[in-house]
């Protein structure tokens, strides 16, 4: 990699005039308001040459300096080094082809003592791991292009699914059952756990690189990586089938190509290059979880205010001058921080929908129309069936956007009362079946057509006609009078008409009312179709409630008729569907029970179609169990870290796996986010009153860690605040990155004010610690070591950790009394 470092001046204030030659001295260092301010080429070209006597000049004096900016000092620079240095710079000025390479010793130690810790034992346990048993299916259907749904966008199981496919896994597991359940002895562990543990390792790379780019020393940041190898629920996450540790990766990777791209000079290439690497890598971030999009919605905050920062741009001459700065800027950032993340996950998308071509167990949530465009299922059924919905008809109503169920109807009766007194028709019940079975066929019939068969030509109905819709097997009509539905009192009771010689006439009239009319003439078709029945009598529509019925309705979903007509719920598709042949009732009978058809050719449905529909189930299915043992009440739990998360107990022993932090870095990182917001708040205050208690440059580096760090960490953390999901502990991860970086660059700030003495000593006591903790509960993460009874009580440092304990096991080595 090719790394080109241009050489700008620093500004200094008359305070800093007697420093000058030191600061020329360090001439190298970037300097964002000068790359950013539009300048002419002429003073951009003076600035360079000026710049690059100014470096070799100022090398022959430097000896030992003292970086303000850190508070870090530099080594000693020898004759030698000084003479390299100026001779690699007349190189790159002699050959402007020539590729350099800076290789970070330290940055490949870290990484591979953060990998060690991570590959090692990658295969044990060779069971199940906690959500495991979710993503290692959903890879085994993508390696068999089967469809699965899932609440989350597909790129981290694409990624794992990758990486099983090159070691010669095809898919054969499919015991994915429960937690605890052995892998077969063929089955590629490592394989599937490699993709994590690789970001994992990366990560360390990445926020040493990202700590440098905020300003502060190597020091600091090879204090920061330290703290992330030492954190223990950081490395758990990193040894499984998991994705938390892959949007980390992505999220960190674009908040660091963030930063190196705002210190280039505006509108190069080298900006282009590294925006457009930002963006990527946070939508990547996104693809992996959907709560990826905070990180990038914190950089398109920042990245937008620059835009605003250029208004008291003083340099631009002209206000005509700023408004087309303004104008370029705004289109520059708007296609690569929207509209370049919109492309590129509609792209992953495309790869995901384009791999998951066969039906599989998890099709029956999607619509009609997208299961019978997959090869298998419901595509086998219903190949070949009629298009046009006519006379005589026989057809599977299914809800079209709301819960997977079909129109249904049964011999049972409502009540007379419900338990509130409120009495009912005692008509026949109409459900919303979640399952295939016989009671879910109706006839399509005309109100003045007495027999129920097809006749040639085709009587085909149309938008806007009026029907009625017979039960096939009781040859009752769907009705519904104005009586209070039993579970939803303020909507319509739905029922079969039963005539019982009372004064209670039939009203069993519908309107058919096509949303998308103009795709199929005008007229009635199955699959395709999506429709609304609107009641004659009180125009309201035909609508799944959402609640489900009692003992007394099997436990099935309630159907009633409502006046808001727009509900999603009250969008209806035909599934199946094929014509009355006969007019006899037992025949009848006997074509219901009979539902295979000769397939023909398939249904095809466009990208685009397929995608919408997968972001809407998307949003209106997502996963929330209520109640878990290992749930936190409230966000709150998370910085004081009440509550771990069992992930996996061996059958034998005590040995396990259990999602714990390390709480001395889990407080600190509290401290040091207090700190922060209190020193903000002090020198904003003697700001006010025109005291500096640190140069501008500090304070710019001071509220760079604000808007990055600190803010970093409120915007992953209190959405979810205001989220309805079910909260568990590595939900935070996020947020404790922040925490965690926060930490070195504290200490690193009060170097400005406490002489290196004191702050060596500083970073050594918190590595000790933060090490010795990190040993403690080291054996958690890996689950290797079968603990006594004893030495796990030793390790519930809170009374609100629930580690796993075997009561009947008896330790062979006597260590349980």
């Amino acid at each position: 990699m090719a790394v080109q470092i241009k050489n700008r001046k620093k500004r200094t204030d008359d305070s800093q005039n007697s420093n000058s030659n030191k600061i020329t001295s360090l001439s190298n260092e970037y300097d964002e308001d000068i790359d950013n301010d539009c300048k002419s080429q002429k003073e951009l070209n003076s600035v360079q040459k000026s710049d690059n006597s100014n470096l070799i000049n100022g090398l022959g004096s430097l000896r030992h300096w003292f970086c303000k900016n850190n508070g870090i000092a530099h080594k000693n620079i020898t004759n030698d080094e000084i003479d390299l240095m100026t001779k690699t710079s007349k190189n790159e000025i002699d050959f402007p082809l020539a590729i350099t390479f800076r290789i970070n010793i330290v940055v490949i130690i870290l990484f591979l003592i953060a990998f060690g810790f991570r590959i090692y034992e990658l295969d044990q346990p060779s069971s199940i791991v906690f959500d495991e048993l979710h993503y290692g299916r959903f890879v085994s259907l993508y390696l068999r292009r089967t469809f699965f749904f899932d609440s989350q966008p597909p790129l981290g199981k694409q990624l794992i699914a990758l990486s099983a496919y090159l070691s010669g896994y095809k898919g054969e597991f499919n015991n994915f059952t429960s937690i605890g359940q052995d892998y077969d002895a063929n089955f590629p562990v490592r394989a599937f756990r490699f993709v994590p543990a690789l970001c994992g390792s990366l990560l360390v790379p990445v926020i040493y690189q990202f700590v440098i780019e905020i300003g502060f020393h190597h020091i600091v940041a090879f204090f920061a990586s330290l703290l992330l190898i030492f954190e223990n629920s950081l490395l758990t996450q990193s040894r499984f089938i998991l994705l938390d540790t892959i949007l980390l990766f992505f999220s960190f990777f674009g908040l660091l190509s963030y930063l190196i791209g705002r210190k280039k000079l505006l509108f190069s290439k080298s900006w282009l290059f590294w925006n457009i690497i930002a963006a990527l890598s946070l939508t990547c971030g996104v693809c992996v979880k959907y709560i990826g999009i905070f990180t990038l919605l914190q950089v398109q905050i920042l990245s937008f205010w620059t835009i605003f920062d250029k208004l008291s741009d003083k340099t631009i001459k002209t206000v005509r001058c700023l408004y087309i700065h303004l104008w370029l800027l705004l289109v520059y950032k708007s296609c690569i921080f929207i509209f370049l993340p919109i492309v590129f996950y509609c792209f992953i998308f495309y790869i995901h929908l384009s791999v998951l071509i066969k039906a599989g167990p998890h099709d029956n949530i999607m619509t009609s129309a997208f299961q019978a465009s997959l090869e298998g299922g419901l595509a086998s059924i219903i190949r070949g069936q009629p298009r046009e919905i006519a006379h005589g008809s026989q057809i599977t109503l299914r809800n079209t956007h709301g819960r997977t169920c079909w129109l249904h109807s049964h011999q049972a009766v409502y009540p007379i009362r419900y338990p509130d007194k409120r009495g009912s028709s005692h008509q026949q019940q109409v459900t919303c079946y979640s399952f295939k079975d016989v009671n879910n066929w109706w006839i399509v019939k005309r109100p003045n057509v007495n027999d129920l068969i097809t006749h040639e030509p085709l009587d085909k109905i149309k938008n806007g006609d009026i029907i009625q819709i017979v039960h096939g097997l009781t040859g009752r009509t769907l009705n519904s009078h104005d009586i209070a539905a039993p579970m939803s009192p303020y909507n319509q009771e739905v029922s079969c008409y039963i005539d019982y010689n009372i004064s209670m006439p039939a009203q069993n009239l519908w309107r058919v009312k096509l949303l998308n009319s103009d795709d199929t003439g005008d007229y009635w078709h199955a699959i395709k179709s999506r429709v609304q029945l609107i009641h004659i009598n009180s125009s309201q529509a035909l609508k799944l409630s959402g609640l489900q019925l009692p003992a007394w309705g099997h436990h099935q979903h309630e159907i009633v008729t409502d006046k808001q007509v727009n509900h999603p719920n009250a969008i209806w598709n035909v599934e199946e569907h094929r014509y009355t042949k006969n007019s006899d009732e037992k025949e009848i009978e006997r074509e219901l029970g009979r539902a295979e058809f000769v397939p023909l050719s398939p249904t095809y449905l466009s990208f685009w179609d397929k995608m919408f529909e997968l972001q809407y189930k998307m949003l209106i299915n997502t996963e929330n169990i209520q109640n878990h043992i290992y749930s936190t009440d409230s966000p709150l739990d998370w910085p004081f870290l009440t509550k771990g998360i069992a992930y996996w107990l061996s059958p034998k022993s005590n040995a396990q796996i259990y999602l714990i932090g390390n709480i001395f870095l889990w407080y600190l990182g509290i401290f040091a986010m207090v700190a922060y917001w209190s020193l903000f708040l002090f020198y904003q205050l003697r700001r006010k009153r025109l005291i500096y208690d640190i140069s501008e440059d500090d304070w710019d580096q001071f509220l760079l860690v604000g808007r990055i760090i600190a803010i970093g960490y409120l915007i992953h953390f209190f959405p979810y605040f205001f989220s309805e999901q079910t909260l568990f502990l590595h939900h935070y991860l996020p947020a404790l990155m922040f925490k965690i970086i926060l930490i070195p660059m504290i200490i690193g700030h009060l170097n400005l004010f406490v002489p290196n003495r004191f702050i060596f000593p500083i970073f050594i006591a918190i590595s000790v610690i933060t090490a010795y903790t990190f040993f403690q509960f080291l054996p958690f993460s890996y689950g290797l070591k079968e603990f006594s009874t004893n030495e796990i009580m030793k390790l519930k440092w809170r009374k609100t950790w629930h580690f796993l304990i075997h009561k009947r096991w008896i330790d062979p080595y006597g260590r349980n009394d």
